[in-house]
């Protein structure tokens, strides 16, 4: 208790540099979480595409049944084919009915002899579809057209990337920035004692003994701005929860509450401790030579 004391008291001598190395902790554990959280939101929508990647292959006007099964027998000698789905002349209109069944004018005129049959794969390995997408574009006498979300995906890769290398860039620029605010700050509040750490050790007291608080200090800043930091973030985001996710849909980007946010906490606030705790003691040792 003595120590903790202690530690308060010096806090409270110097307001201002406490606020700036707290607020320091805070800012890097705000945006940490926030890309965390995010990152596995774009997770999530990259997965939802990935494992329901899909090509559609419109066939030609005229093909005949046993025309019609060949090309299914050799979509399914594919590799990793998850499900291969006939659409007839028939079921295309039915469909086609039902997405504008609220504007009749688009249905009146329309009947299924006009609308193509086709084939939509869906794979469980996206590469496969890239090669039939290959192979069936140069099939000109029964494929009239094919339809491949490689665009999609590859754009969501490369925007995930962009945004996990800037956010991983970005967190060990605030990180080192918090170790160096609060290895300069313990420095400057070290200087400022020297008088009172030298009769301290005068009267006996150990160097571990007058640089506990100090580095009991710098734990503080690390702890308290990580989970404030983390409660923060983490409320924002759950408090739009139903808005984000009607934006995603049918994506839940911001999924229900499970084990991996109290994880998240527990190893943000361990970040938070190890760098504190760090930095005050790298700072402690290099001022405190008497």
């Amino acid at each position: 208790m003595k120590i903790l004391k202690l530690t308060f008291h010096h806090i409270r001598r110097s307001p201002f540099q406490s606020l700036v190395a707290f607020f320091t902790v805070f800012a890097c554990f705000f945006i940490l979480n926030s890309f965390l959280l995010v990152n596995r939101g774009l997770s999530n929508v990259l997965n939802y595409f990935e494992t329901k990647p899909e090509i559609t292959i419109f066939l030609k006007d005229g093909l005949d049944q046993s025309t019609v099964e060949s090309v299914q027998k050799e979509l399914a000698n594919y590799p990793d084919i998850k499900e291969i789905r006939y659409i007839s002349k028939e079921k295309a209109l039915s469909l086609y009915k039902d997405m504008n069944k609220d504007n009749p004018l688009l249905t009146e005129m329309v009947t299924a002899s006009i609308l193509p049959a086709s084939f939509e794969v869906s794979a469980f390995n996206p590469k496969v579809l890239e090669v039939i997408a290959q192979n069936f574009s140069a099939k000109s006498q029964v494929v009239d057209e094919i339809i491949y979300q490689k665009d999609v995906i590859q754009s969501l890769l490369s925007w995930t990337q962009i945004i996990r290398y800037s956010g991983i860039a970005l967190i060990a620029l605030f990180i080192s920035v918090v170790f160096v605010v609060i290895f300069t700050l313990i420095g400057m509040k070290i200087t400022n004692r020297k008088d009172e750490i030298k009769i301290s050790r005068l009267l006996g007291a150990s160097k571990f003994y007058v640089k506990r608080p100090f580095i009991l200090e710098g734990i503080i800043y690390g702890l308290t701005g990580s989970i404030i930091g983390f409660l923060l973030s983490f409320l924002i985001i759950y408090n739009f929860r139903t808005t984000i996710n009607s934006f995603f849909q049918p994506i839940i980007f911001v999924p229900n509450l499970t084990f991996f946010e109290p994880l998240l906490l527990l190893a943000e606030i361990s970040v938070g401790i190890f760098v504190g705790l760090s930095a005050s003691w790298l700072g402690a040792r290099r001022y405190i030579k008497w």
